[in-house]
């Protein structure tokens, strides 16, 4: 399992959580997703390797900005 960590800008409540873990849950090889809202913390972990650039994508989707710890 490798785990990838994000810094994730203008999430508020627990809506926000939800649809940044909905979105980057649908990325192929994510197994599990933990969302902070009051953090801005997003850890991804997966299977094998993490797709930066899929993960980005996925929080964008969202409606917020986030960038790799």
């Amino acid at each position: 399992m490798a785990a990838s960590e994000y810094q994730v800008t203008g999430m508020t409540c627990g809506h926000c959580e939800m649809s940044v873990r909905e979105e980057v849950g649908e990325v192929a090889g994510v197994a599990d997703v933990q969302v902070s809202a009051q953090t801005g913390r997003l850890v991804v972990t997966g299977d094998g390797e993490i797709d930066d650039a899929q993960i980005l994508a996925a929080v964008e989707e969202a409606g917020y900005q986030a960038a790799r710890v």
